[in-house]
């Protein structure tokens, strides 16, 4: 973890969370419950903000900071400055352009994250969905498998993919699911106008909400023994598809 990713003491981490600052999660000292904490968890409520809360060992805490003057408490911040949904696809139909955007419903692994961020920065991909929760960390090691593509694409964080995906429908923006259990083929599909693609989580694929509201599921044909391809993979191919469609 970069030094410059964390934020500890509680007058500091109070004022980042009054400015609005990232913060991925609070790693808050075992059997510690003063009422500067109290103050910080009251600050969060107020301000609307859903921000992870971990208790470890002080142990932790020193290792993180090679000081004792972190007073129990360590903010984990954003390496990425998230951007809003709303103001990205307001922002590209004014210019007339057809959106193109991966959204990644609960997508754990780091290498997958940042994979399918460099292929979509690659496209010219409109933006990139994750939700707040049950997503894979946007750390370093997602950032450098992404060729740094996690920093140039924007990146958009939403507190409810639902929500996010009936917004996008009610703007004329097609929504695809990918899914091995689909039975239109990709590339019968028309990519040419405004679009997301959605790719499911490694193992349990796309949630059985986010299926109902794809316009339309599709797969990647597969001849081997293995069922399924790797999602990052996966995507990259659907997203080239997207593109040849777009001349």
């Amino acid at each position: 973890m970069a030094k410059e990713n964390i934020i500890y003491g509680f007058r500091p981490i109070l004022e980042a969370i009054r400015q609005g600052k990232d913060i991925e999660k609070l790693l808050i000292q075992e059997n510690i419950n003063n009422e500067s904490i109290r103050n910080i968890k009251q600050e969060i409520k107020s301000c609307g903000q859903n921000i992870k809360i971990q208790y470890v060992p002080v142990e932790k805490l020193n290792s993180l900071v090679r000081t004792e003057n972190h007073q129990g408490i360590i903010a984990v911040t954003s390496l990425v400055e998230y951007s809003d949904i709303i103001e990205v696809v307001e922002s590209a139909l004014e210019r007339e352009e057809k959106v193109f955007i991966i959204a990644l419903d609960h997508i754990t692994d780091v290498r997958n994250l940042g994979a399918i961020a460099r292929t979509a920065e690659c496209a010219g991909a409109t933006c990139l969905i994750v939700p707040e929760q049950g997503s894979a960390a946007i750390n370093q090691d997602a950032i450098k498998t992404s060729a740094g593509a996690l920093l140039r694409l924007p990146i958009c964080r939403v507190k409810n993919m639902k929500t996010t995906l009936n917004y996008l429908r009610q703007n004329d923006i097609k929504i695809f699911a990918a899914s091995e259990k689909a039975s239109q083929l990709y590339t019968n599909e028309d990519f040419r106008e405004s679009f997301t693609l959605v790719m499911g989580a490694e193992d349990k694929g796309i949630s059985k909400d986010v299926i109902k509201l794809a316009d339309s599921l599709i797969k990647i044909p597969i001849k081997g023994n293995i069922e399924s391809l790797n999602v990052s993979v996966a995507a990259g191919i659907i997203i080239y598809e997207a593109i040849r469609q777009r001349g």
